[in-house]
């Protein structure tokens, strides 16, 4: 592996551990307290809180563990960017509360960091280079 390879595969799987990260937490928090998490569902007005709290545990573990691996990293990538941006549009449009236009600005940072990962594969250090995926 070239020098130049070597370093975008370790970028690559250092942006997808950091991408990772947020998502692995908050899936832990929400299996901590679902009662919690329904209800916050619920105060925002969203459909089916239940079904809701059910999706985001398994998209926020199941996709951040999937991409930590590099396994069906685009697929993951683009569920986990689908749902980051339904995040920001669902909880984070107050714009008269800067908190608020923040956690939006961040979401959408997020969900670009994601369609980069759609758009250009796991790199050198995944499951999917393994398997002819990258």
């Amino acid at each position: 592996m070239s020098d130049n390879l070597a370093l975008q595969s370790g970028l690559a799987f250092i942006g997808r551990l950091l991408l990772a990260a947020i998502f692995l937490s908050s899936g832990f928090e929400k299996l901590a307290d679902p009662a919690g998490t329904i209800e916050y569902i619920r105060a925002a007005n969203l459909p089916l809180p239940t079904v809701a709290y059910a999706v985001a545990v398994v998209l926020e573990l199941g996709g951040s563990i999937l991409l930590v691996l590099g396994y069906q990293t685009r697929l993951a990538a683009l569920a986990l960017a689908v749902f980051t941006l339904a995040s920001a549009l669902g909880f984070h449009t107050n714009f008269a509360d800067q908190n608020q236009v923040i956690h939006f600005m961040k979401n959408l940072a997020i969900t670009g960091g994601f369609l980069q990962i759609v758009a250009f594969g796991a790199g050198g250090f995944s499951l999917d280079r393994r398997a002819g995926r990258v």
